[in-house]
């Protein structure tokens, strides 16, 4: 389906206001047209005196003649600017809502595709869409709609008069209209593949423009300063190449047709002139038609640029929605979770991501409210696939995960992600104050909530001792603190929310013994009618935990208590003696 028919489905609940802006449109140029045509009235009064087309009406002094057309004059002005006034209204009102409601649809629409979907799409790519995509409508809907609807209606009210007043000046006026629109629809064609090449440019500027951003502190450890900068200058050229070859054939259109164009105005203003020399035609009709071929054909050198603009938006539209358009694949349950009970399970669950291998083959494991349960392994085990699985962040290919004794596939996403309360390895902090990012999950918590919280995951100390306190801004992704202050205030933020699940994601693998042992204590203190999981690769994190599961080759190898796996001298035990610093001949 072309993007426009697309769009216009897209933008249905609209389609009032759209005919309301077309109705407008039309209206100011059928008023616009009319002061040609009083000129030419004019020009009948004066050289028919009381025989002319006014004088016909009723209206016989010259006088009354001149008052009527000056009145009319006043009138046909005032509601042209009023439809000017109207159409601009609408139409950038109209432009600013959908480019709203668009890019809000795209946004939420991201937000709930599985995290299957970014794992080969670049963030700078999506903000391109959401970004400059959506703003190529809104430039089109604000400028270029009205713009062919005006020429549109010139073209029809035009070609009626003149096929009124003398035929074969119209089919001279009207020669080159058929070559412009040909010419026009081919531009069409030869320009939209460009203009799709230039979005394409403009998103992977996009993208390594974020990457680079986001990354900035690694370029300088790394002195790739001028490495970067020269690959940002690649991909600029490549975009500014894009730009030059469509700018090259949209900048040719508009005087090839302008050319086309004043062969039909030359051809209207001579053979005019002999047919009013023969008294084949009145002087007013002519000295009309004269100032209605130029308003004719004058408008459609304006095509090139229209369409320019047309296709600029229809490219974008079809990135937007064909983004609208990938499909959800993990839809929401209808069940309530509410308050868990007994715990979580996972049932000979396999999972892979996409293309890679086999991650999990048949995980069974479970973890019971009131105790803590860890879960340990190599790098690449998949224990953090299993907190992706529980969230229904990915699905898995086979098996069941359930929380007291539910598939969560019934449960409601909603529910099920706010029964689980994540601090996981890579902290993330919004910009904003220190009580913002505590009471992310609970906006309205107020500041005693906030402060207990705090308290319970041993940050409320420092936060105390920061400049403003609650108050202080912790910067871009929360950049202003340290990597164990950022871990403590995550643990505030899923406390503060009061989970059933409590999920501690390698929380403890970038922090000091300081902020390790405050963990501990604050698991300590969550343990007590919730869920907790704890998935670690450091090992004395999980050593107090009631049941830890050794995950090796995609399912669990073993599990037991600490004291237990040691005894078992197994994957844990080895594990323990590298990094406890033990020889492999001592014991554990």
């Amino acid at each position: 389906m072309h993007p426009l028919a697309r769009l216009l489905r897209h933008a249905a609940a609209h389609r009032t206001r759209l005919w309301l802006a077309t109705l407008c449109s039309f209206l100011n140029k059928l008023f616009d047209l009319a002061p040609p045509l009083l000129i030419g009235v004019a020009l009948d009064v004066v050289v028919k005196g009381e025989a002319s087309f006014v004088a016909s009406l009723g209206i016989t002094s010259l006088k009354a003649q001149l008052w009527t057309l000056a009145i009319l004059t006043l009138v046909i002005w005032g509601l042209e600017s009023a439809f000017e006034y109207a159409y601009a209204l609408l139409w950038r009102g109209l432009a600013q809502t959908v480019q709203h409601e668009l890019r809000l649809d795209a946004y939420r629409h991201v937000q709930q595709l599985e995290l299957g979907y970014f794992d080969d799409r670049r963030t700078g790519s999506l903000l391109a869409i959401l970004s400059d995509d959506v703003n190529q409508l809104e430039r089109f809907l604000d400028g270029g709609a009205n713009d062919i609807i005006q020429i549109s209606t010139t073209v029809i009210l035009i070609g009626a008069l003149f096929f009124g007043l003398s035929w074969e000046i119209a089919l001279w006026s009207f020669v080159p209209v058929p070559l412009v629109l040909y010419g026009s629809f081919r531009f069409q064609a030869r320009i939209a593949p460009r203009y799709a090449v230039v979005r394409e440019q403009a998103a992977l500027l996009a993208a390594q423009l974020a990457g680079n951003l986001g990354g900035l502190s690694t370029i300088k450890a790394f002195v790739a300063e001028e490495r970067e900068a020269a690959r940002i200058e690649a991909l600029s050229k490549d975009y500014l190449e894009a730009n030059r070859q469509a700018i090259t054939l949209s900048s040719a259109f508009i005087p090839l047709i302008r050319m086309v164009i004043v062969v039909g105005f030359l051809a209207a203003l001579v053979r005019g002139a002999w047919l009013v020399e023969q008294k084949e035609l009145a002087v007013g009709a002519y000295g009309v038609m004269v100032f209605m071929t130029q308003r004719l054909l004058w408008p459609l050198t304006g095509l090139g640029r229209t369409f320019d603009l047309y296709q600029r938006a229809m490219a974008s539209t079809a990135r937007v929605l064909d983004l609208l358009g990938e499909p959800i694949a993990i839809e929401s349950g209808d069940e309530a979770l509410g308050a868990v009970t007994e715990g979580i399970r996972f049932d000979a669950v396999r999972f892979r991501y996409a293309g890679g291998p086999p991650v999990l083959t048949g995980l069974d494991l479970a973890a019971e409210v009131g105790a803590t349960t860890a879960i340990v392994g190599s790098t690449g085990a998949g224990k953090s696939t299993v907190v992706k699985l529980l969230l229904r962040l990915y699905q898995p290919e086979g098996g069941r995960i359930t929380v007291d004794g539910r598939p969560i596939e019934r449960l409601s996403l909603a529910s099920l992600r706010r029964a689980i309360g994540l601090v996981s390895q890579d902290v993330f902090l919004f910009h904003g104050t220190v009580r913002d990012n505590i009471a992310y999950g609970d906006p309205d918590a107020d500041q005693a909530r906030i402060e207990a919280a705090a308290k319970l995951a041993e940050a409320h100390d420092f936060i105390l001792a920061l400049p403003e306190g609650y108050d202080t801004l912790v910067g871009e992704r929360g950049q202003k603190l340290s990597g164990g202050q950022r871990q403590r205030l995550s643990i505030a933020r899923a406390i503060l929310a009061e989970p059933a699940i409590v999920v501690l994601d390698e929380a403890t693998s970038a922090v000091d013994n300081e902020t390790e042992a405050a963990i501990q204590r604050s698991l300590a203190r969550l343990a007590a009618g919730r869920v907790v999981v704890v998935i670690a690769h450091r090992l004395s994190t999980v050593r107090h935990a009631q049941r830890i599961f050794v995950l090796d080759g995609g399912a669990v190898a073993e599990a037991g208590t600490h004291e237990e796996l040691l005894a078992r001298d197994g994957i844990y035990a080895g594990l323990w003696r590298v990094q406890t610093g033990l020889g492999p001949g001592e014991s554990a």
